[in-house]
């Protein structure tokens, strides 16, 4: 088995054990320079396998192809209803052995709080699968037929669950169910006065919590579905128990939850109606820096080193995050200062680096990096309350430091002081944990004319500590 197979854009010829055990390790063990593999075509390559992780929500099926015999090996999980951390929760597939992986917990892109950590005689159970596995072949030697017929079986299995055959007393059959539906709607006054539907919104079940816990819940199960282009949902197939409604919605900032518990019981199907998520919001826009998704996605992604190359990232934008060594990068394009950003001239897409990481020095130690944002204001209310809005898309033993106009101050206006350890920057990912900062600014700390914010990530013990940033928001007093 040397052909593996994750999604219909991420698949390849893949190097063996024994090619990585002779090559180069980089700046962590997972990560490997090729340097005399088997395979002479994947010579100086890096090959990690967190390269290849995935959203939980998008690891569906996945595994091997063998030559000879042509015959397909394959991992099917119809449901990630037992998965900790919801469906954007990223964890590994298939990687070099060949290994094929289905994961039911872990602190991957995470931290160690996803973990389960149970008190003095508590109880605690739970029902993890069942997982499907799938062995195909034909007579050819097209990989796309049997990866094509993994994914017929893939879906498949997804309409048959939950299963029928499971006796356990912990596993409900379908009968034993139940579903909530409803129809989201977002209330945000400055975009529009009316409330509009959420498309495309995630809304899932979880155990009780607050706002955003979701992503770091382990103990319980979790059921998800996207609104429509109306936003009405329904979520089918959930055990009997209590939950919390959650969901946040593309291009809004923030979480959502519903205000009250939903009990489930066997059988019955809940109508929530409309419901209103009540979105952030103090005042207009003045700018605004990305996209609201919960991910750095849309900022700039160099490219990696020639040298440091995994070669079926190299004709793609979509995965390009996912290559190797993309922190040590910063330092080469901006060698002689950090980072400005001036509003109404920079393009987020092209200027923002999309990883606010450490520096590294000549030395090859690592300090702190500043970055700033330059704006213009016509007119400033000293009397009035402004809100700078961060949403951070992962932390990494990050530290942000806030200071408005003022970079000489000892202390920063704003301070986080050490948080998240999702380690999105090391294993090639493009989020972790998310979570959100309002900021208060008086007015009489901004003045008519040229402004500037400053960012300092303070952490620098290493490569690896930093931000990603999702969205950041300048909002003016209420109108």
């Amino acid at each position: 088995f040397h052909y593996m197979a994750i999604s219909d854009d991420r698949q390849r010829v893949m190097p063996s054990e024994e090619d990585r055990a002779s090559g180069q390790v980089l700046d962590f063990k997972e990560a490997v320079k090729l340097t005399n593999p088997s395979n002479p075509k994947l010579k100086d390559e890096v090959d990690d396998k967190y390269q290849y992780s995935d959203e939980i929500k998008n690891i569906k099926v996945h595994g091997w192809i063998s030559d000879t015999p042509h015959m397909g090996f394959w991992v099917i999980s119809p449901s990630y209803e037992y998965c900790n951390g919801g469906p954007m929760k990223q964890d590994l597939s298939s990687h070099v052995g060949p290994t094929s992986m289905a994961i039911f917990f872990s602190s991957h892109y995470a931290a160690p709080l996803l973990g389960v950590s149970l008190t003095n005689g508590e109880a605690w159970r739970k029902v993890f699968g069942p997982v499907f596995f799938y062995v195909n072949s034909d007579s050819g030697i097209d990989h796309t037929v049997l990866w094509e017929d993994a994914k017929r079986q893939m879906n498949e299995e997804t309409t048959k669950w939950p299963y029928d055959f499971p006796a356990s007393i912990d596993y409900p059959h379908a009968n034993e169910r139940g579903s909530v539906s409803g129809q989201l709607v977002v209330h945000d006054g400055y975009i529009n006065k009316d409330p509009f539907p959420a498309k495309n919104a995630y809304i899932g079940l979880a155990n009780p919590g607050v706002l955003g816990s979701w992503q770091s819940e382990t103990k319980g199960y979790q059921f998800w579905t996207q609104t429509d282009d109306s936003g009405y949902f329904k979520i089918i197939n959930v055990r009997p128990g209590i939950y919390s409604v959650y969901s946040w919605v593309p291009g809004i900032i923030g979480d959502y939850m519903f205000s009250s518990y939903i009990s489930i019981t066997p059988g019955n199907n809940i109508d929530l109606g409309q419901i209103v998520f009540e979105a952030p919001r103090n005042g207009p826009t003045l700018w605004e820096i990305g996209f609201p998704d919960r991910t750095a996605a849309e900022f700039f992604i160099p490219d990696p080193l020639p040298s440091l190359q995994n070669y079926l990232y190299i004709n793609t934008t979509i995965h390009k995050f996912r290559q190797y060594g993309l922190w040590n990068r910063y330092a080469d394009l901006y060698p002689n200062g950090d980072l400005v950003f001036k509003i109404g001239v920079s393009d987020y897409r092209k200027d923002w680096f999309f990883a606010h990481v450490t520096r590294r020095n000549l030395d090859n130690t690592y300090g702190p990096t500043t970055w700033q944002i330059s704006f213009d204001l016509t007119n400033v209310d000293p009397n009035g309350i402004y809100y700078l809005r961060i949403a951070l898309a992962s932390a990494s033993y990050g530290h942000l430091q806030v200071w408005i106009n003022t970079p000489s101050k000892p202390r920063p206006w704003f301070d986080t002081l050490q948080i998240g350890q999702s380690n999105a920057i090391a294993r090639h990912g493009i989020h972790g944990l998310y979570m959100t900062f309002d900021i208060q600014i008086p007015g009489t700390l901004l003045q008519i004319g040229e402004n500037i914010i400053y960012l300092k990530q303070a952490s620098a013990n290493g490569p690896f500590n930093g931000l990603m940033y999702d969205y950041i928001r300048l909002e003016g007093p209420p109108q």
